[in-house]
């Protein structure tokens, strides 16, 4: 809702406060658009790092616009940030 501002003011940083509550919790669609919102630098800066780790968890639960994303996104980073992305993923997902 606050991203689109669907009966609040539009707030991209609310936004983003509320996707990562639901991406904290596995939640492929929050996770997704969390990702969606690193790489737009739309709430946060944009940090290709983050939003690769946030497509690729999302991806990896069947969401095949994260993977879309992922790839998008995997295209303007160099093979280092790629690797960092991979490894915040498997520390994320080991840390649950």
């Amino acid at each position: 809702m606050y991203r689109v501002g669907r009966g609040v003011a539009q707030d991209d940083g609310q936004a983003v406060q509320w996707y990562r509550r639901a991406a904290d919790q596995g939640h492929a669609g929050g996770q997704f658009a969390l990702g969606v919102m690193y790489a737009e630098g739309r709430g946060v800066p944009q940090d290709h790092v983050i939003a690769h780790m946030w497509a690729n968890l999302a991806g990896a639960q069947g969401s095949e616009l994260a993977r879309d994303l992922r790839d998008r996104v995997a295209k303007a980073m160099s093979a280092g940030q790629i690797a960092d992305a991979q490894r915040a993923a498997r520390e994320w997902s080991a840390a649950r």
